[in-house]
């Protein structure tokens, strides 16, 4: 599903089971989560059982995934990624740094936000942009598209931001009904961005799934991603 929002040169990898066979970690991922929870452990290992074979897809040998700040993973030099992981669904994303700047993937259930939520997540203006169709929880998309902003924002500029600072608006491809793009105008802008980033999303078998990417060339190409 992952794959379907990234171009060819992002290697992804995903799977809907709970745990997979080549789900064993590195002795320094083992300390990060030594005291976890069993399904924080279960998300932990099957997210990083993805990223080594979305590694060897660019033709790498695994290595541990460790995490910095706001869980952000760190990857080996030159390579850019984004993990996420929901109950059903977990997925890996990445690219060489000579095609990627930052990305972020998100993953969540297809079913309305908790009670409360959709108010702390969802801006008036975006929420007046959900006519462009039925059949699709808005609100948990708009949810999981801003985690995919803040997972390529945050590698580049290691400061929050907060669901208040994008907005966003959804579009549907002509020929697909479950899926289509995003534009994210940032409220509050960095000079490593640029001030709207570009994005697609879909909605298959119960999970709603989000993209970002930023090229290195975003400047040169007059601030458009090249999606």
């Amino acid at each position: 599903m992952i794959e379907r929002l990234l171009p060819a040169y992002v290697s992804c990898a995903a799977t809907r089971e709970e745990s997979l066979p080549e789900g064993t970690l590195f002795p320094e991922e083992e300390e990060l989560v030594a005291r976890s929870v069993p399904k924080r452990r279960n998300d932990f290992t099957t997210a990083r059982a993805c990223a080594r074979r979305a590694m060897g897809g660019l033709g790498l040998e695994p290595v541990a995934v460790l995490h910095g700040k706001r869980g952000m993973p760190l990857w080996p030099d030159g390579i850019i990624g984004s993990l996420t992981h929901c109950d059903g669904y977990r997925a890996a994303a990445l690219a060489r740094a000579a095609d990627v700047l930052s990305l972020g993937v998100d993953a969540e259930p297809h079913a309305p936000l908790p009670e409360g939520v959709g108010e702390l997540v969802v801006r008036p203006s975006e929420r007046a942009r959900f006519a462009v169709g039925a059949g699709i929880h808005w609100d948990r998309l708009v949810f999981s598209a801003k985690e995919s902003v803040f997972k390529t924002w945050y590698p580049l500029t290691l400061t929050e931001l907060d669901f208040d600072e994008a907005d966003l608006t959804f579009h549907r491809d002509d020929d697909d009904r479950v899926g289509g793009t995003f534009t994210a105008r940032l409220v509050r802008t960095d000079p490593a961005l640029p001030p709207v980033l570009d994005g697609r999303w879909r909605v298959e078998d119960g999970i709603v799934a989000t993209a970002v990417l930023l090229r290195p060339d975003w400047r040169e190409a007059g601030g458009t991603q090249g999606f």
